[in-house]
């Protein structure tokens, strides 16, 4: 496909995005619920009416358990409550995502079920749309981390309790009931084993082991995935600012580290205007303290609200690249702010394609050069008007 039709297509597919407010949905909306149901679908392939019995002798202290019913009951609790993370663009709760549908895909692949089939070829489909989207899911969310960390304790705790229940004739004295099988459970989880209730068969002493094993690694990752993301925001915030952050209110954001922007900036700093510069990489070790500075992929969505585009007064699109400040210009125009686009042109060939992003003014000083000095050497009138003109190629016609 010749570079401008690929060129075109994006446009278009960033438009219809942008119609559409794909941003605030697209695809982790579609793809949690796609995970909520195959959760939901494998508990009732692998349960189906053993869910009532299970769920009444639950809250009646004694649940009829088999080692069967833990595995599913697991897997697919875990994928529903991972969906709520998927709604977050959890990088944490895609992960655990493609993890739990990998092992639902496998056990349907070893197992034999009713319709397994069915199913398996959803889990792979799932595992493929996953897979695709994997760049969406960037986020290092506190919340999402706290959701993982519960729902893994939540899981443990679960898999622990049932699992001493189910063995309680292999315990000296033999458990019972719910609450010893959860005291035994917490006891030995968190290794701290007081040993007035212990495990007398080979099949007792190796689920204590996966117990304790589980227990350790689930509260040291739970504790990792928590504190992590506040590690992250500081560092982030170390990376991304210089000086004190400025409110990021009815500002100017300028984009880019092109000699058009960088002057741009200075300017705008000069006559006091709040200014923040969207950059590709960190400035250098000798860049002004006081500059609010965000460094970002520009033509991302959440690196522009970092910037605080969609409360700006203006973003002003002033990369080398031509294709990249008409994808500044949708991305900001997707946020849903108020702020007026603007998009430098670096190249006279490309004027109709920056127009396709319909920003509301184009600054093309390069083609205003050329103009110049052929009007100048062929000793031709320059006007006021024709430099107004040739600078500010504005896309909307004027009334």
């Amino acid at each position: 496909m010749p570079p401008h039709h690929s060129h075109r297509l994006r446009v278009v597919r960033l438009r219809l995005g942008q119609a559409v407010h794909a941003g605030l949905w697209f695809p982790q909306l579609p793809l949690a619920a796609l995970v909520a149901l195959g959760g939901v679908w494998l508990l009732q392939v692998d349960l189906g009416a053993r869910w009532q019995p299970f769920v009444a002798g639950l809250l009646a202290g004694q649940p009829t358990v088999t080692p069967s019913m833990l595995a599913p009951l697991l897997v697919g609790t875990g994928m529903v409550i991972m969906a709520l993370g998927l709604l977050l663009r959890s990088r944490l709760a895609w992960v655990m995502a493609l993890l739990l549908a990998g092992t639902a895909a496998l056990s349907m692949l070893l197992g034999q079920h009713r319709g397994g089939h069915w199913l398996l070829g959803y889990f792979v489909l799932l595992l493929v749309l996953l897979s695709l989207a994997w760049r969406r899911f960037d986020h290092a969310s506190i919340t999402a981390s706290t959701l993982f960390a519960v729902t893994s304790v939540v899981m443990l705790l679960l898999y622990a309790t049932l699992g001493t229940y189910y063995l309680g004739a292999d315990f000296k004295p033999p458990v019972t009931d719910l609450v010893t099988a959860l005291y035994y459970a917490v006891t030995t989880m968190s290794t701290v084993g007081y040993g007035d209730i212990t495990p007398q068969t080979p099949e007792a002493k190796l689920f204590a082991v996966s117990v304790i094993v589980l227990g350790v690694a689930v509260f040291a990752t739970s504790l990792t995935a928590v504190i992590a993301p506040m590690v992250g925001r500081s560092l982030q915030r170390i990376v991304n600012h210089k000086g004190p952050r400025m409110k990021r209110e009815n500002h100017f954001v300028v984009v880019g580290s092109s000699p058009l922007a960088t002057n741009t900036w200075r300017e705008l700093a000069k006559r006091g205007q709040p200014v923040t510069r969207l950059l590709h990489q960190a400035p250098p070790g000798d860049a002004p303290k006081d500059v609010d500075v965000v460094v970002g992929d520009p033509g991302s969505g959440d690196v522009l609200r970092q910037a605080g585009a969609d409360k700006a007064t203006a973003v002003l699109a002033m990369l080398d690249d031509d294709s990249e400040n008409a994808f500044v210009v949708l991305a900001t125009r997707a946020l849903g702010g108020s702020a007026r686009t603007v998009a430098a042109v670096n190249d006279a060939s490309h004027l109709g394609r920056v127009r396709l992003a319909q920003p509301d003014m184009v600054i093309a000083p390069q083609v205003l050069g050329g103009e110049l000095a052929a009007r100048l050497m062929c000793g031709e009138e320059v006007t006021l008007d024709l430099v107004m003109q040739q600078v500010f190629q504005n896309p909307k016609p004027q009334p």
